[in-house]
């Protein structure tokens, strides 16, 4: 399905160029038929009016929380947003006071940098390290971060963009430090539907233990999973009373309401989106594979398994380039620019994408790349 010309931010970047983009996390594929279905039938009611959160929307969150993960969660603990970057910014308000610290693992998502700053807060970043071929925390330099005013840490589970899906010895660790240091966690889980290797399973942090729900405030929404990130519909779940009043009151008078639609895709999604849903991750895992072969044969790449997500986080510290965004701009593909992570010396690749079109980008680099011997290109170290 084409996308040009219907004002998308992910295509509009490079219009009127032949730049194939393959950076910004949203997929080029058409929702699912029951989604447009409900949108329609909702459209066609024609009102528009102020909306409440629909009651078997919050049943049906519920009920898939714990068909998924065996998470019994209470229904005044959801509280929803229209968008998870709020829930990330409106979280750093509700913890500590202006001058503390907010906590997290890099490379990580932008908004986790930018959201302590916005909220007057410090951020303070800890690697994530390569180790046999994955990326893992490094706890000794975790813990040794942590000062007096460390209040709060961001997770992001899956990992953006890393491509982990952690595992209960990781999270249990990371809460232990949390919980003994008295850290709040939030957890970004907006990919959790998009676990590729069939032997994995996302584990929410929350599910871990009481004294750990009680101190986490766990981030999700149908957006990145059933494409629909345009409807602005997510959702916070926040055992913890105090920590739920707190969220709440920072929004109040700031952050909107979900819009009339959103709550309609994300019904719609939750109940009627499964057989799609699988069918999707079948096409990313083969995208998957064709993204790690092809990059495992380029000069001067190199990247680890993608275990879920549909994002490949790329070394192109060997290539000696500069300027890799440019340098692959200039090769007609988009990339989102690693510094941005908190990585330099690598880039981020979105293969949510038709394999046609993956297939052509990939052949791009390949062939820049192999014109780089010899060849003096704008971007490449002298």
């Amino acid at each position: 399905m084409s996308r040009v010309g219907t004002a998308s931010l992910k295509w509009d970047k490079y219009k009127g160029s032949d730049v194939i983009p393959l950076w910004v996390a949203d997929m080029d594929f058409v929702s699912p038929p029951a989604i447009l279905e409900a949108l329609k039938k909702r459209v066609d009611h024609g009102v528009f009016g102020y909306t409440v959160t629909p009651e078997e929307l919050s049943e049906t969150i519920i009920a898939m929380l714990w068909q998924e993960y065996a998470w019994s969660v209470e229904p005044d603990w959801i509280v929803w947003l229209p968008g998870l970057v709020t829930g990330l910014n409106v979280m750093c308000r509700s913890v500590g006071r202006g001058g503390d610290e907010v906590m997290t693992a890099v490379p990580v998502y932008p908004p986790f940098l930018s959201a302590p700053e916005f909220s007057r807060r410090g951020c303070v970043t800890t690697p994530l390290v390569e180790e046999d071929g994955r990326f893992v925390f490094d706890f000794d330099n975790l813990k040794d971060s942590i000062t007096s005013r460390t209040r709060l840490f961001l997770l992001c589970n899956p990992h953006n963009p890393a491509g982990r899906v952690f595992t209960v010895d990781e999270l249990l660790k990371l809460a232990e430090i949390c919980e003994h240091d008295e850290m709040v966690i939030c957890s970004d889980e907006i990919h959790c539907g998009l676990v590729l290797d069939r032997e994995k399973r996302h584990i929410p942090i929350a599910t871990l233990g009481e004294d750990i729900a009680r101190r986490t405030v766990t981030l999700m929404a149908p957006s990145k999973t059933f494409n629909i990130p345009g409807l602005g519909c997510s959702f916070a779940v926040i055992p913890g009373q105090g920590l739920r009043k707190a969220f709440l009151r920072e929004m109040e008078g700031i952050v909107p309401h979900v819009n009339t639609l959103g709550y309609t895709a994300a019904l719609a999604a939750y109940r009627h989106g499964k057989a799609w849903h699988e069918e999707l991750l079948e096409y990313l895992r083969e995208n998957r594979d064709v993204v790690e072969c092809a990059v495992e044969a380029m000069p001067g790449l190199s990247m680890t398994h993608v275990e879920a997500t549909y994002l490949a986080w790329i070394d192109v510290r060997g290539t000696g380039l500069a300027d890799p965004v440019g340098f692959f701009e200039e090769a007609g593909v988009g990339l989102s620019d690693g510094a941005y992570f908190g990585g330099p010396g690598y880039v981020r690749l979105n293969f949510g994408c038709a394999r046609s079109t993956l297939a052509e980008a990939l052949a791009r680099m390949e062939r820049a790349l192999q014109g780089l011997e010899g060849t003096p290109v704008r971007g490449l170290e002298k």
